[in-house]
């Protein structure tokens, strides 16, 4: 979920978390956080981004794309290798989004999506966004581990991907069956995984021209991994679009601790439980996860790096993007998306399309109202929404500190309340310890995080500036400190840290500009679908989490690529597969 896992996928139809001449060593000043005490960073920058009068090249473009998160810069990057003239434009000062990354005091923070996998993969059952950086051709160096600390109320454990690591594990906290009904499970669903993967997320496009792109290219392998899996496995695969417990419940499987091992797993995923999230999605997990040889990938120079590859890719292609540029609205001429206003003014026109990477909520903010039928207001308005965040930024001397930190720890305070619950689940990334450049020497650099769990209800109408407001701060961020003291030990103290940012809902709503903050549409597997990318408005298209396939890096890598493949021929469309070998 929140950790924005990238992996191989397809059918992630349920389904989130910068380079412009920059590099690894660029000093990132945009703040996704507040100081702890509720103040502005007094020197470092804030989001109020002073427009730039100007931007690269002229005001016009085949296609304007608003917005530079994961999918607006995919979607753009692939444009640009068609051969079409984009032109990105983005309020804040770095490139990224929720994917971006910020620097204070010679600490660099990721701001939201820190766990992956697939990095590396390639082919056609690499994930979505490895495929586009393959398009691209550029690389993304890697460190790759194989294991994170998990902290329940059974106890503490070195979880460790692989098909046998998870026993151990089981043995202890399961009852006396958890082993065999664990390897009942890996037995079922690990064959569906090639047939469910042999379709690339980089083929689909949003037309006819699929059946060509898609269907046609990759029917024989469908059938033969069919034909292999056999009459049973075949019908298991006909689950994959429904919710995974409906998988677990067929092979009634009853252990306690693996039904919540297996939410917790879906949740950091996409941000629901078992009876939420596709059974297809759930099949890439466990197929990475839990096959021999398998291993997660941090990158090089943080998640900024991500970022960073996607620009130079862009630009490499002849592809602009514009920081500081503030789309005020989207312009509609003879009932058509034919440009956008900027905050300053300025006229941006797109010849082909206008590309919104802006949340479904807040690109309905930038039409005029008069041009947006009720049906479509209707179903944003009344689409529900994943809740917020709560952040914690940290910087400290690792002096005292154990050398077997590891990067990602995982804190459950309670089973019976659910994974999803308020103030239950925090997620902890020292990426510092895989990639000692995102600190000082001798330092760590640390985010902690309620993923998409904290209600915004609390928040709404607060004074940034009121004792209200920093009394619930503190308030509500002391499960985050609580986890961070029992996951690093001994040697950790609050007071010697260097640098405190503690982020609010109103915090991301108010860096990321989501509405309510919120993590993205609370769509569940089996109840109703994420919307597709076109809308009622000719030449506006919607890429990203509240696009088909939904939540979460590889999800949005997908969107963005769907968009582009359906703004340019089957002829092209088909070269780029071939050129990438997919």
């Amino acid at each position: 979920m929140a950790l924005g896992l990238v992996f191989p996928s397809f059918m992630q139809i349920h389904q989130p978390l910068s380079l412009c001449s920059f590099n690894s060593s660029t000093v990132r000043k945009t703040f996704l956080a507040r100081n702890s005490n509720g103040q502005e960073p007094s020197s470092t920058g804030s989001i109020a981004v002073k427009e730039k009068k100007a931007f690269p090249g002229k005001p016009e473009a085949d296609v304007v794309v608003i917005g530079s998160g994961i999918a607006g810069l995919c979607c753009a990057g692939l444009l640009a290798r068609y051969g079409q003239d984009v032109l990105v434009l983005e309020s804040h000062d770095l490139p990224g989004g929720a994917a971006h990354s910020f620097e204070i005091k010679g600490y660099k923070f990721d701001s939201g999506p820190s766990l992956f996998s697939g990095f590396q993969s390639r082919g056609p059952q690499a994930n979505p966004l490895a495929q586009v950086l393959d398009a691209l051709g550029v690389s993304l160096p890697c460190v790759k581990y194989d294991s994170w600390m998990v902290y329940i109320p059974e106890g503490e454990f070195l979880s460790r991907i692989g098909p046998t690591e998870f026993f151990k594990d089981l043995e202890k906290y399961g009852t006396p069956n958890a082993v065999q009904e664990w390897q009942k499970l890996l037995d079922a669903i690990l064959p569906m995984s090639a047939a469910a993967m042999a379709l690339p997320p980089l083929s689909i496009r949003g037309d006819f021209g699929v059946l060509s792109t898609a269907a046609a290219r990759y029917a024989p392998s469908l059938l033969k991994y069919f034909v292999q899996m056999g009459p049973q496995g075949a019908l298991g695969a006909t689950k994959l679009l429904r919710p995974f417990s409906e998988v677990m419940d067929s092979l009634e499987l009853k252990d306690p601790f693996i039904r919540n091992w297996v939410d917790l797993l879906s949740f950091l995923l996409a941000g629901v439980k078992t009876n939420g999230i596709l059974s297809a999605e759930m099949v890439y997990m466990f197929a990475e996860w839990y096959k021999p040889g398998s291993c997660l990938e941090y990158p090089l120079h943080g998640t900024g790096a991500v970022v960073d590859a996607l620009v130079q890719g862009m630009k490499k292609f002849g592809g602009r993007l514009s920081l500081g540029s503030h789309v005020e609205k989207i312009v509609i001429e003879n009932d058509r998306a034919s440009g956008v206003k900027l905050r300053s003014g300025q006229f941006v026109r797109a010849k082909k399309a206008v590309i919104s990477n802006a949340s479904m909520w807040d690109t309905l903010k930038l039409l005029p109202k008069e041009v947006v039928p009720k049906s479509y207001l209707d179903r944003v308005n009344t689409t529900p929404q994943c809740e917020s965040f709560m952040h914690l930024h940290l910087g400290f001397d690792a002096e005292g500190i154990r050398e077997d930190l590891g990067i990602h720890h995982i804190v459950v305070n309670d089973w019976e309340r659910g994974v999803d619950a308020d103030q239950n689940v925090v997620l902890i990334s020292i990426p510092s310890v895989l990639s000692p450049d995102l600190a000082p020497p001798g330092k760590h650099v640390l985010h902690a995080y309620l993923p998409g769990t904290e209600p915004f209800g609390l928040w709404e109408g607060l004074d940034r500036r009121s004792t209200e407001y920093k009394n619930l701060k503190a308030e509500r961020s002391e499960v985050m400190w609580r986890a961070v003291e029992r996951a690093i030990g001994a040697g950790f103290s609050r007071d010697k840290c260097e640098v405190k940012l503690v982020g609010t809902p109103l915090t991301h709503q108010r860096f990321l500009r989501r509405n309510r903050g919120t993590y993205g549409p609370a769509i569940e597997a089996g109840k109703n679908s994420f919307p597709g990318h076109s809308t009622p408005i000719p030449q506006l298209y919607c890429c990203g989490d509240s696009t088909f396939p939904g939540i979460g890096v590889p999800a949005v890598a997908a969107s963005g690529a769907i968009v582009a493949n359906s703004l340019v021929s089957v002829s092209q469309h088909s070269q780029l597969l071939d050129a990438i070998g997919i």
